[in-house]
């Protein structure tokens, strides 16, 4: 256990520090890349929804996807496609998704598997790790879990799944001091879960959660680079997004937070949850449509027979993407998830990525990212000798962007192999 770790921190470090460590700069990258060695996102914040729209998967589709939380790469299995590969820098995402994974395979019905990934948030999870999950899990995994952490106070890291996953790891503590900074100023963030509509919701935005970013406090703590490494953002994405507020990111993240709370029912809108009451809606508060998608994909009920039997087909490694490609056949993927990886690397990082990507592609392969700004960001990147073997559908990369219901991104990207 301990080389893998020693393994993924050198690729985190590879990946992100670009600047001399006596630079301010590079202090902040060393900061970053500490914070991010443990737990970062209990849940991916990418709408895995938008997503399969875009990557039109199909039975014999093999596709390589980031990681993270998990969330997405599960949920891409309830469309039946072949063969996915999950690959992640930070090996406490590795040993999440394993343990999804495990837990799809030994879990004796849905029941269980919810309260474990859904509530994560009860003593008998431990008793079903013991009993299902340990017993089971590959020995990496089982020592990650096993393990003990400052960030757990000297207890094992499977406690956490005893007291609300989602409340800790960098995001679910991001997410707590924000609501924090709320009470500060007498705003109580849960409160619009008690909204009965979409009207509701744009008025307790005007009126509760918009004034708080004009706050002094709250302005000047955005004004800091540090402040949204709870949102895995870097020093560098974060000069990209601060540039599309003119300078000032506290405008941004109201725009943004905006469209989370405004753009969509809270009754389609699992993020919103996430964000305003750090949990999932209970599942027995009766819905005020009858859309049944407050959950993941792959936490939904009726998805999860089919995701037992499919779990097999997703193979979780520690790893860059540049890296496992380099391991692959030409001519032999068809769908490649980047998430937002890509606002972290330098003009070199990018140009070895899309070489084999493309060198792995299938005609017809499609590739999707995020960033953390609106614009497209490969174009002058990378060399056209290989970006032009591609094709960006700019007019469904902005359809989709605005039904991406995570809203903390400025840009939804779908690049075509030709």
């Amino acid at each position: 256990m301990t080389s893998t770790i020693s393994q993924s921190n050198k690729r985190l470090k590879q990946a992100v520090h670009r600047s001399k460590l006596g630079s301010i700069d590079g202090v902040l990258e060393r900061l970053f890349t500490f914070v991010f060695k443990g737990l970062v996102y209990p849940q991916i914040w990418e709408d895995p929804e938008v997503d399969m729209q875009a990557l039109q998967l199909k039975e014999h589709s093999k596709m390589v996807a980031i990681a993270s939380g998990g969330c997405n790469v599960l949920s891409y299995l309830t469309t039946n496609l072949q063969e996915i590969t999950a690959v992640d820098l930070n090996h406490a995402h590795v040993a999440l998704v394993r343990l999804k994974l495990t837990a799809l395979q030994e879990f004796p019905n849905y029941a269980t598997f919810y309260r474990f990934f859904g509530d994560a948030d009860a003593s008998a999870n431990i008793q079903a790790y013991e009993k299902y999950l340990k017993p089971a899990i590959d020995a990496e995994t089982m020592a990650y879990w096993e393990g003990r952490g400052v960030t757990t106070r000297g207890r094992k890291r499977i406690t956490l799944f005893a007291r609300d996953l989602y409340r800790h790891g960098v995001l679910g503590n991001f997410i707590g001091l924000g609501h924090f900074l709320a009470r500060t100023y007498g705003v109580d963030l849960t409160r619009i879960a008690r909204t009965r509509d979409l009207n509701e919701q744009r008025s307790y935005f005007n009126e509760e959660l918009a004034p708080l970013f004009d706050k002094r406090l709250i302005r000047w703590a955005f004004s800091r680079k540090i402040s949204l490494y709870g949102l895995g953002i870097p020093p560098a994405q974060y000069e990209s997004l601060a540039a599309e507020g003119g300078g000032h990111m506290a405008g941004v993240l109201k725009q943004r937070l905006q469209k989370l709370a405004c753009d969509f029912s809270l009754d389609e809108n699992y993020f919103a949850w996430q964000a305003f009451t750090r949990g999932y809606a209970p599942l027995n508060v009766s819905s005020r449509s009858s859309l049944p998608r407050n959950l993941p994909p792959y936490l939904q009920a009726e998805h999860f027979p089919d995701l037992s039997k499919r779990s097999s087909r997703v193979r979780v490694v520690n790893r860059s993407f540049t890296e496992h490609l380099d391991n692959q056949d030409a001519n032999s993927l068809d769908a490649y998830v980047l998430l937002d990886a890509q606002d972290w690397m330098t003009d070199r990082q990018l140009q070895d990525l899309w070489a084999g990507i493309s060198r792995c592609a299938r005609k017809g392969a499609r590739v999707i990212f995020r960033t953390a700004g609106v614009s497209n960001i490969l174009p002058g990147r990378v060399n056209n000798e290989i970006l032009g073997q591609w094709t960006y559908d700019e007019a469904e990369s902005k359809r989709l962007g605005k039904l991406d219901r995570s809203s903390i991104y400025g840009g939804f990207h779908l690049y075509i192999y030709n």
